[in-house]
């Protein structure tokens, strides 16, 4: 017995390394990282503005096996000035509009740099002065309020590409934005309710959900989503892909348009 659960273990870890292995391949297309974890020769860096970048109708995000989806909103990022590598965040979660406020911390492990340089199409930041490029390899905790309503706290990996410009000032690096399945700032974990106990899988990133079923996203050129997931609050998205160009026209109106955050 005590051979069959360590082989199952075996199995159950080799399963878990193979889907990293993977999810590595897709998110870093075609690049190839130095082994070495760099992360003292960039403590005085500040990462904070990498991880708000992106327009928040571009970050797409799951929860459950039923691939809900969820909405994550990041209000601010300080680097904390006790430990250069950790940076204090506050936010919002989403689900069914259902909103949680959270706050919590990313904790930056590593900090990888690619081998050769990528420079874009037809090589268009070539001449640029990027001194780097890499990923920021990090953890994550963010814990909701507990006294809202279906509240729990997230926790996971952040993986995130960034590049040094010629003014020594860190980029987000969205160089290879065209190619297909490029996203960033990918968030792959869990959330646990905190009334229940039980966890659900959680991630989410720029332009596309990280490790998602093979059978959610169908876009090629952008993210899109099956139709058997549509009613997990997908609508949108099939929408915007089945409409052509410009065929819906947004109505205009002088009132601002309360965003879900605010």
């Amino acid at each position: 017995m005590n051979k069959l659960i360590i082989l199952l273990a075996f199995i159950s870890n080799l399963s878990f390394a193979q889907t990293d292995t993977e999810f590595m391949n897709d998110f870093l297309l075609e690049d190839e990282l130095n082994v070495s974890n760099e992360i003292e020769q960039y403590n005085q860096f500040n990462f904070a503005e990498i991880w708000t970048k992106t327009d928040n109708n571009l970050i797409y995000g799951i929860i459950g096996v039923d691939h809900q989806r969820i909405k994550i909103k990041l209000l601010s990022i300080e680097k904390s000035s006790d430990n250069p590598n950790e940076y204090l965040v506050t936010g919002k979660s989403n689900v069914k509009d259902n909103i949680c406020d959270f706050s919590g911390v990313i904790q930056i492990d590593e900090i990888k740099t690619v081998k050769e340089l990528h420079y874009g199409v037809d090589e268009e930041y070539k001449n640029k002065g990027i001194k780097a490029q890499g990923i920021l390899i990090t953890s994550y905790n963010f814990e909701e309020s507990e006294e809202q309503v279906h509240s729990g706290f997230f926790a996971g990996k952040l993986y995130s590409k960034w590049y040094l410009d010629a003014k020594n000032k860190m980029q987000y690096d969205d160089i290879q934005l065209i190619s297909d399945g490029y996203l960033n700032n990918a968030f792959i974990g869990t959330w646990e309710s905190y009334k229940t106990g039980k966890d659900k899988i959680c991630n989410w990133a720029d332009y596309r959900v990280p490790n998602a079923n093979k059978d959610f996203d169908i876009g090629v050129g952008e993210f899109n989503v099956a139709e058997k997931y549509w009613n997990k609050g997908w609508v949108d998205i099939a929408l915007k892909h089945q409409v052509p160009n410009g065929a819906i026209k947004k109505v205009k109106t002088k009132r601002n348009v309360k965003l879900w955050w605010e």
